[in-house]
Protein backbone atom coordinates (compact mmCIF):
# COMPACT_ATOMS: atom_id res chain seq x y z
CA UNK A 1 0.00 0.00 0.00
CA UNK A 2 3.01 2.45 0.89
CA UNK A 3 3.76 1.80 -3.15
CA UNK A 4 0.74 2.85 -3.83
CA UNK A 5 0.46 5.64 -1.83
CA UNK A 6 3.99 7.03 -2.87
CA UNK A 7 3.13 9.00 -6.18
CA UNK A 8 -0.06 11.01 -4.38
CA UNK A 9 2.80 11.67 -1.62
CA UNK A 10 4.96 13.03 -3.77
CA UNK A 11 2.69 15.22 -5.79
CA UNK A 12 1.04 17.03 -2.84
CA UNK A 13 3.45 20.06 -1.71
CA UNK A 14 3.20 20.53 -5.72
CA UNK A 15 -0.08 21.70 -5.00
CA UNK A 16 -1.25 25.40 -5.88
CA UNK A 17 -2.31 27.32 -3.22
CA UNK A 18 -5.79 27.39 -5.14
CA UNK A 19 -6.01 23.76 -5.21
CA UNK A 20 -4.98 23.20 -1.21
CA UNK A 21 -8.39 25.74 -0.52
CA UNK A 22 -10.18 23.33 -2.43
CA UNK A 23 -9.21 19.99 -1.09
CA UNK A 24 -10.14 22.01 2.65
CA UNK A 25 -13.38 22.90 0.83
CA UNK A 26 -13.81 19.16 -0.28
CA UNK A 27 -12.98 17.74 3.84
CA UNK A 28 -15.47 20.16 4.73
CA UNK A 29 -18.18 19.09 2.65
CA UNK A 30 -17.33 15.50 2.62
CA UNK A 31 -17.83 15.74 6.89
CA UNK A 32 -21.20 17.20 6.06
CA UNK A 33 -22.72 14.86 3.54
CA UNK A 34 -21.97 11.85 5.43
CA UNK A 35 -24.03 13.34 8.52
CA UNK A 36 -26.95 14.42 6.04
CA UNK A 37 -26.43 10.91 4.19
CA UNK A 38 -26.85 8.99 8.00
CA UNK A 39 -29.76 10.35 8.87
CA UNK A 40 -31.51 12.14 6.32
CA UNK A 41 -33.98 8.83 5.69
CA UNK A 42 -34.49 8.43 9.63
CA UNK A 43 -35.77 11.45 10.08
CA UNK A 44 -38.59 11.94 7.75
CA UNK A 45 -39.46 7.84 9.25
CA UNK A 46 -39.35 9.59 12.54
CA UNK A 47 -41.93 11.89 11.59
CA UNK A 48 -44.37 9.44 11.01
CA UNK A 49 -43.82 9.79 7.18
CA UNK A 50 -44.31 6.49 4.94
CA UNK A 51 -41.59 4.89 2.78
CA UNK A 52 -43.50 4.99 -0.25
CA UNK A 53 -43.33 9.12 0.55
CA UNK A 54 -39.40 8.67 1.29
CA UNK A 55 -38.60 6.83 -1.95
CA UNK A 56 -40.33 10.19 -4.09
CA UNK A 57 -38.47 12.37 -1.80
CA UNK A 58 -34.93 10.64 -2.35
CA UNK A 59 -35.57 10.00 -6.32
CA UNK A 60 -36.40 13.98 -7.03
CA UNK A 61 -32.84 15.86 -6.49
CA UNK A 62 -31.85 13.03 -9.23
CA UNK A 63 -34.97 13.50 -11.18
CA UNK A 64 -33.89 17.42 -11.17
CA UNK A 65 -30.17 16.30 -12.28
CA UNK A 66 -31.60 14.00 -15.57
CA UNK A 67 -34.07 16.75 -16.61
CA UNK A 68 -32.18 19.74 -15.94
CA UNK A 69 -28.38 18.68 -15.96
CA UNK A 70 -27.37 19.93 -19.71
CA UNK A 71 -28.82 23.35 -19.10
CA UNK A 72 -27.41 23.65 -15.54
CA UNK A 73 -24.08 22.40 -16.84
CA UNK A 74 -24.35 25.43 -19.68
CA UNK A 75 -25.26 27.95 -16.99
CA UNK A 76 -22.12 26.03 -14.75
CA UNK A 77 -19.92 27.22 -17.94
CA UNK A 78 -21.02 30.95 -17.94
CA UNK A 79 -21.23 30.95 -14.55
CA UNK A 80 -17.23 30.48 -13.79
CA UNK A 81 -16.51 27.12 -12.57
CA UNK A 82 -15.76 28.70 -8.47
CA UNK A 83 -19.27 31.31 -8.94
CA UNK A 84 -20.96 27.63 -9.34
CA UNK A 85 -19.40 25.81 -6.30
CA UNK A 86 -20.28 28.78 -4.43
CA UNK A 87 -23.92 28.61 -5.57
CA UNK A 88 -24.47 25.10 -5.33
CA UNK A 89 -23.30 25.25 -1.65
CA UNK A 90 -25.89 28.21 -0.63
CA UNK A 91 -28.47 26.61 -2.49
CA UNK A 92 -27.85 23.33 -0.89
CA UNK A 93 -27.58 24.74 2.53
CA UNK A 94 -31.11 26.58 1.86
CA UNK A 95 -32.37 23.17 0.83
CA UNK A 96 -31.61 21.20 3.82
CA UNK A 97 -33.17 23.73 5.86
CA UNK A 98 -35.87 23.47 4.00
CA UNK A 99 -36.23 20.00 4.34
CA UNK A 100 -35.71 20.10 7.94
CA UNK A 101 -37.72 23.29 8.67
CA UNK A 102 -41.32 21.97 9.49
CA UNK A 103 -43.13 18.49 8.19
CA UNK A 104 -44.76 19.79 5.06
CA UNK A 105 -44.64 17.16 2.04
CA UNK A 106 -44.92 20.10 -0.25
CA UNK A 107 -42.40 22.27 1.29
CA UNK A 108 -40.04 19.18 1.80
CA UNK A 109 -40.57 18.30 -1.66
CA UNK A 110 -39.91 21.93 -2.50
CA UNK A 111 -36.30 21.40 -0.83
CA UNK A 112 -35.74 18.15 -2.72
CA UNK A 113 -36.17 20.17 -5.90
CA UNK A 114 -33.84 23.20 -4.76
CA UNK A 115 -31.37 19.92 -3.32
CA UNK A 116 -31.22 18.52 -7.04
CA UNK A 117 -30.49 22.29 -8.62
CA UNK A 118 -27.74 22.65 -6.20
CA UNK A 119 -26.77 19.11 -6.61
CA UNK A 120 -26.08 19.62 -10.42
CA UNK A 121 -24.36 22.64 -10.46
CA UNK A 122 -22.10 21.76 -7.89
CA UNK A 123 -21.34 17.93 -9.15
CA UNK A 124 -21.04 19.26 -12.92
CA UNK A 125 -18.44 21.98 -11.84
CA UNK A 126 -16.62 19.85 -9.49
CA UNK A 127 -14.24 18.02 -12.51
CA UNK A 128 -13.72 20.95 -14.58
CA UNK A 129 -12.50 23.08 -11.66
CA UNK A 130 -10.11 20.85 -10.92
CA UNK A 131 -8.53 21.06 -14.43
CA UNK A 132 -8.43 24.83 -13.04
CA UNK A 133 -6.29 24.88 -10.41
CA UNK A 134 -3.68 21.86 -11.08
CA UNK A 135 -1.53 21.72 -14.12
CA UNK A 136 -0.16 18.66 -16.07
CA UNK A 137 2.22 17.21 -13.55
CA UNK A 138 -0.19 17.61 -10.76
CA UNK A 139 -3.65 17.13 -12.26
CA UNK A 140 -3.55 13.18 -11.31
CA UNK A 141 -3.03 13.40 -7.80
CA UNK A 142 -5.34 16.26 -6.86
CA UNK A 143 -8.45 14.13 -8.59
CA UNK A 144 -7.07 10.99 -6.58
CA UNK A 145 -6.76 13.85 -3.55
CA UNK A 146 -10.20 14.38 -4.30
CA UNK A 147 -11.77 10.96 -3.94
CA UNK A 148 -9.37 10.25 -0.78
CA UNK A 149 -10.23 12.95 1.07
CA UNK A 150 -13.89 12.70 0.54
CA UNK A 151 -13.40 8.86 2.15
CA UNK A 152 -11.50 10.18 4.68
CA UNK A 153 -14.33 13.04 5.85
CA UNK A 154 -16.78 10.29 5.11
CA UNK A 155 -15.09 8.14 8.43
CA UNK A 156 -14.65 11.10 10.30
CA UNK A 157 -18.38 12.55 9.58
CA UNK A 158 -20.28 9.31 10.38
CA UNK A 159 -18.30 8.64 13.74
CA UNK A 160 -19.18 12.13 14.50
CA UNK A 161 -22.94 11.67 13.12
CA UNK A 162 -23.30 8.69 14.96
CA UNK A 163 -22.69 10.95 18.46
CA UNK A 164 -24.95 13.56 17.35
CA UNK A 165 -28.17 13.13 18.43
CA UNK A 166 -27.38 11.55 21.87
CA UNK A 167 -25.70 14.80 22.23
CA UNK A 168 -28.75 16.57 21.26
CA UNK A 169 -30.74 14.51 23.03
CA UNK A 170 -28.79 15.37 26.43
CA UNK A 171 -28.74 18.89 26.25
CA UNK A 172 -32.39 19.06 24.99
CA UNK A 173 -34.07 16.31 27.18
CA UNK A 174 -35.17 14.95 23.70
CA UNK A 175 -35.34 11.44 22.55
CA UNK A 176 -32.41 10.10 21.34
CA UNK A 177 -34.01 9.00 18.22
CA UNK A 178 -36.69 11.82 17.91
CA UNK A 179 -37.27 14.03 15.19
CA UNK A 180 -35.91 17.19 17.38
CA UNK A 181 -32.83 15.12 17.53
CA UNK A 182 -32.08 14.38 14.11
CA UNK A 183 -33.22 17.53 12.72
CA UNK A 184 -30.51 18.84 14.67
CA UNK A 185 -28.01 16.63 13.68
CA UNK A 186 -28.99 17.36 10.33
CA UNK A 187 -28.88 21.27 10.91
CA UNK A 188 -25.23 20.76 12.00
CA UNK A 189 -24.79 19.49 8.27
CA UNK A 190 -26.38 22.03 6.65
CA UNK A 191 -24.11 24.68 8.44
CA UNK A 192 -20.85 22.64 7.51
CA UNK A 193 -22.12 22.88 4.04
CA UNK A 194 -22.42 26.29 4.19
CA UNK A 195 -18.94 26.65 6.08
CA UNK A 196 -17.11 24.44 2.96
CA UNK A 197 -17.74 27.94 1.34
CA UNK A 198 -15.48 29.51 3.18
CA UNK A 199 -12.23 28.12 1.28
CA UNK A 200 -13.63 28.89 -1.84
CA UNK A 201 -14.43 32.13 -1.36
CA UNK A 202 -10.41 32.76 -0.90
CA UNK A 203 -9.38 30.74 -4.10
CA UNK A 204 -8.07 33.48 -6.81
CA UNK A 205 -9.97 33.43 -10.30
CA UNK A 206 -8.30 31.08 -12.35
CA UNK A 207 -7.44 31.53 -15.81
CA UNK A 208 -10.87 30.01 -17.74
CA UNK A 209 -10.70 28.02 -20.98
CA UNK A 210 -11.51 30.48 -24.02
CA UNK A 211 -13.90 27.90 -25.54
CA UNK A 212 -15.00 25.96 -22.17
CA UNK A 213 -19.12 26.38 -23.18
CA UNK A 214 -18.29 24.85 -26.61
CA UNK A 215 -16.10 21.59 -25.27
CA UNK A 216 -17.27 21.10 -21.58
CA UNK A 217 -20.99 20.11 -22.65
CA UNK A 218 -22.08 17.81 -25.65
CA UNK A 219 -25.08 18.65 -27.64
CA UNK A 220 -28.34 16.81 -27.22
CA UNK A 221 -28.35 15.73 -30.61
CA UNK A 222 -24.68 14.86 -30.69
CA UNK A 223 -25.26 12.77 -27.51
CA UNK A 224 -28.11 11.12 -28.84
CA UNK A 225 -26.04 10.15 -31.83
CA UNK A 226 -23.29 8.73 -29.54
CA UNK A 227 -25.85 6.55 -27.23
CA UNK A 228 -27.17 4.34 -30.31
CA UNK A 229 -23.79 3.73 -31.28
CA UNK A 230 -22.91 0.21 -30.36
CA UNK A 231 -20.20 0.30 -28.37
CA UNK A 232 -21.55 2.68 -26.21
CA UNK A 233 -24.49 0.91 -25.77
CA UNK A 234 -22.76 -2.29 -24.58
CA UNK A 235 -20.58 0.44 -22.28
CA UNK A 236 -23.84 2.47 -20.83
CA UNK A 237 -25.93 -1.18 -20.15
CA UNK A 238 -24.23 -2.58 -16.94
CA UNK A 239 -24.19 0.82 -15.79
CA UNK A 240 -27.73 1.19 -16.27
CA UNK A 241 -28.59 -2.39 -14.24
CA UNK A 242 -26.06 -1.20 -11.83
CA UNK A 243 -27.46 1.89 -11.30
CA UNK A 244 -30.71 0.83 -10.73
CA UNK A 245 -30.05 -1.79 -8.54
CA UNK A 246 -27.68 0.59 -6.10
CA UNK A 247 -30.97 2.78 -6.22
CA UNK A 248 -33.40 0.42 -4.47
CA UNK A 249 -31.30 -0.46 -1.83
CA UNK A 250 -28.03 0.89 -1.37
CA UNK A 251 -29.76 4.59 0.39
CA UNK A 252 -31.31 2.97 2.97
CA UNK A 253 -28.92 0.43 4.53
CA UNK A 254 -29.42 3.09 7.67
CA UNK A 255 -32.93 2.02 7.70
CA UNK A 256 -32.43 -1.09 7.09
CA UNK A 257 -30.42 -1.47 9.95
CA UNK A 258 -32.36 0.14 11.99
CA UNK A 259 -35.34 -1.47 11.58
CA UNK A 260 -33.74 -5.45 11.35
CA UNK A 261 -31.18 -5.06 14.50
CA UNK A 262 -32.33 -1.61 15.90
CA UNK A 263 -28.93 -0.84 15.64
CA UNK A 264 -28.34 2.65 18.53
CA UNK A 265 -27.02 5.81 16.24
CA UNK A 266 -23.44 5.31 17.33
CA UNK A 267 -23.32 2.12 16.26
CA UNK A 268 -25.09 2.78 13.00
CA UNK A 269 -22.06 5.55 13.00
CA UNK A 270 -18.96 3.46 13.35
CA UNK A 271 -20.27 1.16 10.87
CA UNK A 272 -20.96 3.38 8.59
CA UNK A 273 -17.46 5.22 9.03
CA UNK A 274 -15.77 1.98 8.92
CA UNK A 275 -17.59 1.70 5.35
CA UNK A 276 -15.97 4.94 4.10
CA UNK A 277 -12.44 3.20 5.25
CA UNK A 278 -13.17 -0.19 3.64
CA UNK A 279 -14.37 1.44 0.37
CA UNK A 280 -11.50 4.11 0.20
CA UNK A 281 -8.56 1.19 0.76
CA UNK A 282 -10.26 -1.43 -1.66
CA UNK A 283 -10.12 1.44 -4.46
CA UNK A 284 -6.11 1.06 -4.15
CA UNK A 285 -6.11 -2.38 -4.41
CA UNK A 286 -8.03 -1.98 -7.53
CA UNK A 287 -4.96 -1.78 -10.17
CA UNK A 288 -3.21 -4.49 -8.84
CA UNK A 289 -5.78 -7.12 -9.13
CA UNK A 290 -6.45 -5.40 -12.67
CA UNK A 291 -3.15 -5.85 -13.62
CA UNK A 292 -3.32 -9.81 -12.96
CA UNK A 293 -6.79 -10.38 -14.34
CA UNK A 294 -7.05 -7.42 -16.17
CA UNK A 295 -9.53 -4.62 -15.98
CA UNK A 296 -12.60 -6.54 -17.22
CA UNK A 297 -12.54 -9.75 -15.31
CA UNK A 298 -11.65 -7.89 -12.28
CA UNK A 299 -14.91 -5.83 -12.34
CA UNK A 300 -17.12 -9.33 -12.94
CA UNK A 301 -15.20 -11.12 -10.25
CA UNK A 302 -15.41 -8.26 -7.67
CA UNK A 303 -19.00 -7.98 -8.42
CA UNK A 304 -20.32 -11.42 -8.75
CA UNK A 305 -18.26 -11.61 -5.14
CA UNK A 306 -19.64 -9.12 -3.56
CA UNK A 307 -23.70 -10.70 -4.26
CA UNK A 308 -22.61 -13.24 -1.37
CA UNK A 309 -22.66 -10.65 1.06
CA UNK A 310 -25.09 -8.63 -0.28
CA UNK A 311 -27.33 -11.89 0.31
CA UNK A 312 -25.44 -12.02 3.87
CA UNK A 313 -26.65 -8.65 4.97
CA UNK A 314 -30.28 -9.12 3.73
CA UNK A 315 -30.87 -12.53 5.14
CA UNK A 316 -28.28 -13.26 8.22
CA UNK A 317 -29.95 -13.21 11.49
CA UNK A 318 -26.85 -11.94 12.96
CA UNK A 319 -26.24 -8.26 13.01
CA UNK A 320 -22.04 -9.09 13.32
CA UNK A 321 -22.17 -10.66 10.42
CA UNK A 322 -24.45 -9.04 8.74
CA UNK A 323 -22.18 -6.03 9.61
CA UNK A 324 -19.59 -7.47 8.31
CA UNK A 325 -20.75 -8.71 4.89
CA UNK A 326 -21.77 -4.75 4.41
CA UNK A 327 -18.36 -3.59 5.11
CA UNK A 328 -16.90 -6.63 2.07
CA UNK A 329 -19.77 -5.74 0.05
CA UNK A 330 -19.04 -2.24 -0.36
CA UNK A 331 -15.51 -2.40 -1.18
CA UNK A 332 -15.80 -5.26 -3.57
CA UNK A 333 -18.62 -3.33 -5.71
CA UNK A 334 -15.92 -0.14 -4.88
CA UNK A 335 -13.03 -1.73 -6.32
CA UNK A 336 -14.38 -2.57 -9.61
CA UNK A 337 -16.32 0.78 -10.78
CA UNK A 338 -13.53 2.94 -11.47
CA UNK A 339 -11.66 -0.05 -13.36
CA UNK A 340 -14.70 -0.34 -15.47
CA UNK A 341 -14.19 3.97 -15.42
CA UNK A 342 -11.07 3.64 -17.07
CA UNK A 343 -11.65 0.64 -18.90
CA UNK A 344 -14.78 2.59 -20.75
CA UNK A 345 -12.32 5.33 -21.43
CA UNK A 346 -10.15 3.18 -23.21
CA UNK A 347 -12.37 2.13 -25.74
CA UNK A 348 -13.18 5.64 -27.41
CA UNK A 349 -11.01 7.74 -29.13
CA UNK A 350 -9.67 10.62 -26.89
CA UNK A 351 -12.48 13.18 -28.62
CA UNK A 352 -15.52 11.36 -27.60
CA UNK A 353 -14.71 10.91 -24.09
CA UNK A 354 -16.20 13.62 -22.87
CA UNK A 355 -19.57 12.48 -24.71
CA UNK A 356 -19.61 8.93 -23.10
CA UNK A 357 -18.48 10.54 -19.35
CA UNK A 358 -21.90 12.67 -20.15
CA UNK A 359 -23.56 9.37 -21.32
CA UNK A 360 -22.78 7.31 -18.37
CA UNK A 361 -23.63 10.32 -15.61
CA UNK A 362 -26.86 10.54 -17.53
CA UNK A 363 -27.75 6.46 -17.34
CA UNK A 364 -27.06 6.35 -13.80
CA UNK A 365 -29.01 9.12 -12.98
CA UNK A 366 -32.34 7.54 -14.91
CA UNK A 367 -31.64 4.62 -12.29
CA UNK A 368 -31.46 7.05 -9.09
CA UNK A 369 -34.80 9.19 -10.70
CA UNK A 370 -37.06 6.00 -10.52
CA UNK A 371 -35.59 3.64 -8.14
CA UNK A 372 -36.04 5.20 -4.76
CA UNK A 373 -39.99 5.81 -5.22
CA UNK A 374 -39.74 1.75 -6.74
CA UNK A 375 -37.73 0.79 -3.66
CA UNK A 376 -40.25 2.86 -0.64
CA UNK A 377 -43.30 1.22 -2.33
CA UNK A 378 -41.49 -2.20 -1.94
CA UNK A 379 -40.38 -1.55 1.66
CA UNK A 380 -43.97 -0.20 2.44
CA UNK A 381 -45.66 -3.02 1.16
CA UNK A 382 -43.40 -5.80 1.35
CA UNK A 383 -40.02 -4.97 3.48
CA UNK A 384 -36.54 -5.40 2.07
CA UNK A 385 -35.89 -8.77 1.10
CA UNK A 386 -37.28 -8.43 -1.92
CA UNK A 387 -35.38 -5.13 -2.81
CA UNK A 388 -31.88 -7.65 -2.09
CA UNK A 389 -32.81 -10.35 -4.12
CA UNK A 390 -33.71 -7.42 -7.05
CA UNK A 391 -30.65 -6.16 -6.29
CA UNK A 392 -28.53 -8.84 -6.58
CA UNK A 393 -30.39 -9.26 -10.01
CA UNK A 394 -29.76 -6.41 -11.33
CA UNK A 395 -25.64 -6.76 -10.66
CA UNK A 396 -25.40 -10.19 -11.76
CA UNK A 397 -26.90 -9.03 -14.69
CA UNK A 398 -24.44 -6.26 -14.98
CA UNK A 399 -21.39 -8.31 -14.74
CA UNK A 400 -23.21 -11.06 -16.84
CA UNK A 401 -23.08 -8.51 -19.57
CA UNK A 402 -19.82 -6.76 -18.97
CA UNK A 403 -18.12 -9.92 -19.32
CA UNK A 404 -20.40 -11.11 -22.77
CA UNK A 405 -19.47 -7.80 -23.97
CA UNK A 406 -15.95 -7.10 -22.85
CA UNK A 407 -14.37 -10.65 -21.80
CA UNK A 408 -11.92 -10.11 -25.42
CA UNK A 409 -11.74 -5.75 -25.54
CA UNK A 410 -8.47 -5.84 -23.49
CA UNK A 411 -6.46 -8.27 -25.89
CA UNK A 412 -7.98 -6.00 -29.03
CA UNK A 413 -6.26 -2.96 -30.17
CA UNK A 414 -8.76 0.66 -29.75
CA UNK A 415 -8.50 1.23 -33.43
CA UNK A 416 -9.68 -2.60 -34.41
CA UNK A 417 -12.64 -2.10 -31.65
CA UNK A 418 -13.38 1.12 -32.75
CA UNK A 419 -14.02 0.05 -36.66
CA UNK A 420 -16.12 -3.49 -35.49
CA UNK A 421 -18.21 -1.76 -32.91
Amino acid sequence: MTNLLRPLKDRLPAFERNAWLFLASVIIGGVSFSIYQLYFNLYVLSLGMGKDFLGILSAMPSGVILILGLPLGVLADRMGRRTALLWGNAGATAAILILIATPSPPLMMTGAILLGLSQALFILSIAPFIMQVSNEATRTALFSANFGLQTLAGFFGSLLAGKLPGWFAAAFAWGAESPEAYRAAIAVSAAMTLLSSAPLWLIRNSAQTADRAANAHIGVGRLWGELTRPLILKLLAPSVFIGFGAAILIPYMNVFFKERFAIPDDWLGALFSLASVTMGVATLFGPLLASRLGKVRSVVFTQSASLVFMLAIGFWPNMFVAGLAFLIRGALMNMGDPLFRAFSMEQVPDGERATLNSAQTLVWEIGWTFGPAVSGFVQQRYGFAPLFIATCFFYALASALTYIFFRDSESKPLAAQTQTA
